[in-house]
C-alpha cells in the first residue's frame, strides 16, 4: 500500500486503461472510469500501491499483503511531448492582461465592429435561424417574377454555354472568399497562425540510443520551455535533448527541472541566441467548461505542427499513468478531457481555448485496445478521449522547477488501499514495509484520520478510489485546508484537514 507521503506507486484503483500521448515512441496513459488510471509506456502491474490522493504512495517494492491492496493499472500510453519552463517575472502572461488576443469571434454577440463587417457568431455556437418574413399577397407576384427570372437565366445560360464552347472550355473561377483571404480574428486558422511559432518539437535520446519525439511550448522568454516529464525523461540523465521550432531551427536543450508525479517537466534551450521566444499567453483552465471549443497543437508520431480541434469534454477526470519505465511510480491528473485529436507524439503540447490561451498540457490518451502504450510498435491512436493536465496546476509546478529544480507536493500523509473502487478510498491497515498507515503527527492524524476509514468526498468532489483522491489533492497546494468526508463503522463525518507537503518525487 502506498504511502500518503511517497511517490505514488503504478497501481491504482480499476480504471479504463489510458496511453499517455508522450513522445512519439513513448507515450501512455488512459482515465480511469471512476478515477481514471492511466499507465505510462510500459505500466508495471506489479508495482507498490500509491498513497492516498494528498497521501505518499508506497515505493516500488511491496509485500505480498500490500501488493493485494493494489490494483493493476489498466495499459495506458502518454503522448509525448517536452517539457518547458514555469514562467518567472517573464513568464507566459495569463489570458486577460492588456496583451490578451480578442474573443474568438470577435465581441459577445457577435456585433461588428461598424468598418463594414456584419455579426460574426463565436467560433463553434450555433448559427441563428433567419427570421421569417411574412409573404401574404407577395406570393403570387413573387412566383410571376421567378417564372419571368427562370426564362430569362435559361436564355443566358444558353447563350453563355454556345460562347464557351467556341473557346473550347467550361472552367469557371472562382472570384474568392473574402473571409478566408483575411482569416477572421479568432478563427482555427487565425489561432493557430499565431501559436504556432511557439511549439516546439522536442527530441530526446538516452546514452544508449533510447528516446522519443514529443512537443513543448515556449514559457518565457529566457528560453524555458514547458512539457511532460514521459516527453524527456529518457534523457535526463546526460542524454540528448533539442528543441526545434515552426521555422526549421533546432536548438540544443537541457533539462531544467521534472516532476514525475505531476508529469510536467520545464526544459531551457541551452543557447537561445537567435530563437524567437513568444510565450503562449496562459489561460485559467478553472474557468473553462465544458463544451467550451479547443485546439491543440503538436507532432504526433513525428508530424510536427498538426493542429487538431474539438471542445473540453469534461473536466476534474481522475488519471493516473505510468510512464512505462519499470520504475513504478505514476503520475495522478485532475484532467481536462477533450475531444480534440491527440496521438503519441502530442505529449507536451499545448491544449488552447477558443482565445488561444493555454488551458492545459496534453498529456495521455484512452486507447481502444487498451493494449499497452504508445512504445515501438504497440502505438495506438486517438479515440477522441484526450487528457490535459489543467494550466493552474502546471504554471504552479512550472514555477517550482525553474526555482528550485525540485517539485513539491501537498500530502495527507496516509497510505490508502490503491486496489479498490467505487466506494471511496479506504485508509489501509499499515503503511509501507510495517510503518503506520496513518503518519503520527501528520496532517490525517491531527485531523483524527484512522486505518480503515473510507474517504467519500474531499471538499465538493466525490472519491471513487485512492487516484481519484490522490489527483485532487494533488491538485491543491500545501498549506491549503480541505473539508474531508469519511466513513467510519458505517457512521459518515466530516473533519478539516491542513494539507502537508513533500519535496521532491522520491
Amino acid at each position: 500500500m502506498p504511502a500518503a507521503d511517497s511517490a505514488p506507486a503504478a497501481q491504482t484503483a480499476a480504471v479504463p486503461a489510458v496511453d499517455v500521448v508522450g513522445s512519439s515512441p513513448q507515450a501512455e496513459a488512459a482515465p480511469a472510469p471512476q478515477a481514471p488510471v492511466l499507465t505510462k509506456t510500459a505500466p508495471d502491474a506489479d508495482a507498490p500501491a500509491a498513497p492516498v490522493a494528498g497521501a505518499v504512495p508506497a515505493p516500488p517494492a511491496v509485500a505480498p499483503a500490500q501488493a493485494a491492496q493494489t490494483a493493476a493499472f489498466a495499459s495506458a500510453g502518454m503522448p509525448g511531448g517536452y517539457q518547458g519552463n514555469a514562467a518567472g517575472a517573464g513568464g507566459g502572461g495569463w489570458y486577460g492582461g492588456p496583451d490578451a488576443p480578442p474573443p474568438y469571434g470577435g465581441a459577445p454577440g457577435g456585433a461588428g465592429d461598424g468598418a463594414g463587417m456584419g455579426p460574426v457568431a463565436p467560433w463553434g455556437a450555433p448559427t441563428p435561424p433567419p427570421q421569417r418574413k411574412r409573404a401574404g399577397g407577395l406570393v403570387a407576384a413573387v412566383l410571376a417574377a421567378a417564372l419571368v427570372a427562370g426564362g430569362v437565366g435559361g436564355g443566358i445560360g444558353y447563350w453563355a454555354a454556345d460562347k464557351a464552347g467556341s473557346d473550347g472550355s467550361t472552367t469557371v473561377s472562382s472570384s474568392g472568399d473574402p473571409k478566408t483571404e483575411s482569416r477572421t480574428p479568432g478563427s482555427v486558422a487565425d489561432i493557430a497562425s499565431k501559436a504556432l511559432p511557439s511549439v516546439v518539437t522536442i527530441e530526446a535520446q538516452s546514452n544508449n540510443g533510447e528516446g522519443g519525439t514529443g512537443t513543448g511550448f515556449v514559457y518565457d522568454r529566457q528560453g524555458h520551455i514547458l512539457t511532460n516529464n514521459h516527453v524527456v525523461a529518457s534523457a535526463a540523465d546526460g542524454g540528448k535533448l533539442s528543441a526545434t521550432f515552426s521555422d526549421g531551427k533546432q536548438y540544443d536543450a537541457e533539462v531544467v527541472g521534472r516532476a514525475q508525479g505531476y508529469d510536467v517537466a520545464v526544459i531551457k534551450l541551452k543557447d537561445p541566441s537567435g530563437a524567437k521566444l513568444n510565450p503562449l499567453p496562459l489561460g485559467d483552465s478553472e474557468k473553462a467548461a465544458v463544451g467550451d471549443a479547443t485546439v491543440a497543437i503538436g507532432a504526433p508520431f513525428g508530424l510536427s505542427g498538426t493542429v487538431t480541434t474539438g471542445i473540453v469534454s469534461a473536466k476534474k477526470r481522475p488519471v493516473a499513468s505510468s510512464d512505462g519505465g519499470g520504475g513504478g511510480q505514476a503520475s495522478y491528473m485532475s484532467a481536462l478531457q477533450t475531444d480534440a485529436s491527440i496521438n503519441p507524439g502530442n505529449s507536451g503540447g499545448p491544449l488552447l481555448n477558443a482565445q488561444g490561451a493555454v488551458i492545459g498540457i496534453n498529456s495521455a490518451i484512452q486507447s481502444a485496445g487498451n493494449g499497452g502504450g504508445f512504445g515501438g510498435q504497440g502505438q495506438s491512436g486517438s479515440i477522441g478521449l484526450g487528457f490535459a493536465i489543467p494550466i493552474n496546476q502546471a504554471k504552479n509546478v512550472a514555477d517550482q522547477l525553474i526555482k528550485n529544480r525540485t517539485p513539491i507536493y501537498p500530502v495527507i500523509s496516509a497510505t490508502v488501499n490503491m486496489k479498490d473502487a467505487g466506494t471511496g478510498a479506504k485508509i489501509a491497515a499499515n503503511g509501507a514495509n510495517g510503518t503506520p498507515a496513518v503518519t503520527p503527527g501528520g496532517p490525517a492524524d491531527k485531523a483524527g484520520l484512522k486505518p480503515g476509514d473510507v474517504i467519500t468526498k474531499l471538499d465538493d468532489t466525490k472519491i471513487d478510489s485512492g487516484p481519484t483522491l490522490i489527483s485532487e489533492i494533488w491538485s491543491h497546494q500545501p498549506g491549503d485546508k480541505v473539508t474531508v468526508t469519511y466513513t467510519r463503522d458505517g457512521k459518515q463525518s466530516t473533519t478539516e484537514i491542513t494539507l502537508g507537503e513533500r519535496k521532491g518525487d522520491n
